[in-house]
């Protein structure tokens, strides 16, 4: 039997089509595409030079101190706020960058220092944080009704930014991981608002990004609350105003637990001046901005060592300027109320960027650069969404020659000599964008940013084989074998060091390499993780009294000869010299710097362990009198019986000294091998006894007469701790508030809220 069937049931389909897959899968895919490429596009840099992030600050400050502060987290000190034995970069609360309070950090301090090469370690972090950039710029993007591809090519773009990439990437890192919080802190304080999100997700974006220690990511945070807080209340919605407000007022009480160590601690260091000047030193002008899509243009400002910078600073992206003509501005026209943040946040840091070269914390205005460049990808990536015009082509593509054409001229203005490269930089800029008008004005939303993202790659391929490393600030060329460090320096330099020597003399008469001035000298950091204890060390606040008695500069290098005699010359307690007093057990000292004919005889207590035509390095000959302590001195007449170093959660903090005066009638004194940081408190048997400090700045604690025995505590917590806690507790119960209130605030209109963003 045969059966039949009707037409209809011929173009019935045997099987449904398959559905679409979900938006949030979708979305999904896509922002884990971007992740994907910006991790891959970081690793190019290192092609043409492989310790690329192991540049500058970040191989003489940050990774050897994240691996130090790994080794103190792993031994239980957590959080870790002073390490005595870093000296002037022990102060880790004071100097705030290292971002202790900071969850995130802390996972990665454990990790540098479970890696085995610290070169290693810096590729790993600071690709983490460039994806996360990219991650929060996709996201803040599509908060504000960004088509995904759109965001996706700003997301992208972004990280590769001329100063992200060669200065915070390359070389201040705490710069980059303040930065990377920024965007997420605004798309969910922004979601948070419109009734999206729990607004706890938006404190935690907001508390890493304040904990993070770096003063222009609070300033980032602080703006882009100011925008939204314009946004919400031009359209009129009283819900999302409060949300901001509240979240903002949270952060803020997050502020003193971070900073207030760095403020009161600011008089005695280089950071007690709070003038505003302006000499020029890295502020970019208009032209620089003009010249933003320009990959070859480097900025003619002051720079270290000079004036015009070796890398393209000012760099945003590639398409932004030339594709200006072609982008539907009519968009901004009609959500100019919904894009009011960006437009705040963008003003406001161009403005800073072309501001005086110091105001109060915040020195080098090209820094602020990249928050603006965050807010114009937003605005750049909601315009983008709309398409690319196609009416009026040529006038249009008039425009962009001359915008690419004046790149270039501007380019060629600030460096004549580089022409060839700025010519062939043109001619790149002019075949990508050809190739976008004529394959992408027409072409798929998907497509069009394919194309933007392969610009943004060859591009950056272009810059960095025209500026491989950046030569605008130390190339110092450090070891980063945390093994051969140790190998090299562990043993060979034992106990407490102190290090007499000249970085810049090293450089020029040995050579910065293992086998010249890193066969005898470390500075900076260095040595915390070569496993040697030195005096020296980097800082960016310094401490005045001890800096200056050993005329010792920001990475630990002494730049006067004259330290060598200060070492040896008897102080005002009992004759004592100031190696006694700061517990020194090695000296390292350069014979360039101090000739050999000074060296030959070394005082009373020492011995010569080691000699040739670069080094020569003493040893004390007696072990310290007190050495489970930092005690260093005490008076004749008093007797001490017992002390002890008190190592607690937040570092060896304290001090336990039991003491017998033969004569009580008078007053008697106590040295420690110890900065003197604000902070420090001591008694003598419960009563309070005021803490002073030395010339060279050591803690001293005077015992007074009529005080025949007892223990004197000595104890140090950041300045500000009880306020700066009291302040964290109750921004956190404030954010608990918001995520029960807010959701219950108006739950019929929440769609409105929510939905209704076009309004």
């Amino acid at each position: 039997m045969t059966t039949t069937t009707t037409p209809a049931e011929e173009l019935r389909p045997t099987q449904p089509p398959p559905s679409p897959p979900p938006r949030r899968a979708t979305g999904f895919r896509v922002a884990a595409g971007v992740c994907a490429l910006v991790a891959l596009l970081a690793q190019l840099p290192l092609v043409n030079n492989r310790i690329f992030y192991y540049w500058d600050d970040s191989a003489q400050q940050f990774l050897p101190m994240w691996h130090r502060l790994g080794e103190l987290i792993a031994d239980g000190q957590w959080l870790p706020l002073l390490d005595i034995g870093s000296w002037m970069g022990g102060n880790l609360a004071a100097e705030a960058l290292f971002g202790v309070y900071n969850p995130v950090n802390l996972a990665n301090y454990l990790l540098v220092a479970a890696l085995p090469d610290l070169a290693v370690a810096a590729v790993l972090v600071k690709t983490e944080f460039l994806v996360l950039l990219a991650l929060g710029t996709y996201l803040l993007c599509r908060e504000y009704g960004a088509a995904r591809p759109a965001a996706a090519a700003l997301a992208t773009a972004l990280p590769f930014g001329g100063f992200v990439l060669y200065f915070d990437a390359g070389s201040w890192a705490s710069g980059l991981i303040a930065f990377a919080w920024v965007p997420h802190v605004w798309w969910t304080t922004r979601r948070a608002a419109r009734g999206g999100l729990n607004p706890l997700w938006a404190f935690a974006a907001s508390a890493l990004a304040v904990t993070a220690g770096n003063p222009y990511g609070l300033l980032g945070v602080a703006l882009v609350h100011v925008g939204l807080l314009v946004e919400f209340a031009v359209r009129r919605r009283a819900r999302g105003t409060t949300v901001v407000a509240g979240l903002g007022t949270c952060a803020a009480l997050l502020v003193p637990l971070v900073f207030l160590p760095l403020l009161w601690s600011s008089p005695v260091t280089w950071r007690s001046d709070t003038t505003v000047l302006n000499d020029g030193f890295l502020v970019p002008g208009l032209t620089d901005l003009l010249a933003s899509s320009s990959p070859t243009h480097l900025p003619y400002i002051g720079v270290f060592g000079g004036t015009g910078l070796a890398v393209p600073a000012a760099y945003f992206a590639w398409f932004a300027l030339p594709l200006l003509p072609w982008l539907d501005w009519r968009v901004v026209r009609q959500r100019w109320r919904l894009l009011l943040a960006p437009l705040v946040v963008a003003v406001t840091f161009a403005v800073l960027a072309l501001g005086p070269s110091k105001l109060w914390l915040f020195r080098w205005p090209i820094r602020h650069l990249e928050y603006c460049f965050l807010a114009c990808a937003v605005v750049l990536a909601v315009v983008l969404s709309s398409g690319l015009r196609t009416d009026r082509a040529r006038s249009r593509t008039l425009t962009t020659a001359a915008i690419v054409a004046l790149g270039v001229y501007l380019a060629w203005a600030a460096t004549p000599e580089l022409w060839a490269w700025h010519v062939g930089g043109g001619v790149l800029l002019a075949l990508l964008v050809a190739g976008v008008l004529g394959w992408g004005r027409r072409a798929s939303r998907t497509r069009l940013a394919a194309l933007l993202c392969v610009g943004t790659a060859a591009v950056l391929a272009y810059q960095l084989t025209l500026a491989p490393k950046n030569t605008n600030v130390s190339q110092l060329y450090y070891p980063h074998s945390v093994a051969d460090l140790e190998a090299r320096f562990a043993d060979r330099y034992p106990g407490t060091v102190m290090q007499i020597a000249d970085l810049s003399t090293a450089e020029r008469t040995l050579g910065l390499h293992p086998d010249g001035a890193w066969r005898y000298f470390l500075f900076g950091n260095l040595h915390s993780a070569a496993g040697v204890d030195s005096l020296v060390s980097y800082t960016g606040l310094g401490h005045l009294d001890f800096s200056d008695t050993f005329c010792l500069d920001h990475s630990g290098s002494t730049i006067c000869p004259e330290a060598w005699d200060t070492l040896w010359r008897p102080t005002g307690y009992g004759g004592a010299p100031l190696a006694d007093l700061l517990g020194v057990t090695t000296v390292v000292v350069q014979n360039a710097l101090v000739p050999e004919s000074r060296t030959d005889e070394p005082p009373a207590g020492w011995r010569v362990h080691e000699r040739d035509e670069v080094v020569t390095v003493l040893r004390r000959e007696a072990p310290p009198r007190w050495p489970d302590s930092t005690l260093s001195w005490a008076s004749p007449g008093l007797d001490v019986t017992g002390a002890d170093t008190v190592h607690g959660t937040t570092g060896a903090t304290g001090e336990s000294v039991r003491f017998a005066a033969t004569d009580p009638t008078r007053e008697h004194r106590l040295v420690f091998s110890r900065l003197g940081w604000p902070g420090y408190r001591a008694s003598v048997d419960g009563v309070e006894l005021p803490v002073e400090t030395t010339r060279a700045g050591l803690v001293t604690v005077a015992v007074p007469p009529g005080t025949q025995a007892g223990e004197l505590t000595l104890d140090w917590s950041p300045p500000g701790q009880s306020l700066g806690i009291a302040g964290a507790a109750l921004g956190g119960l404030g954010a608990l508030a918001l995520a029960v209130v807010i959701p219950r605030w108006g739950q019929t209109s929440r769609r409105s809220e929510a939905q209704r963003e076009s309004s």
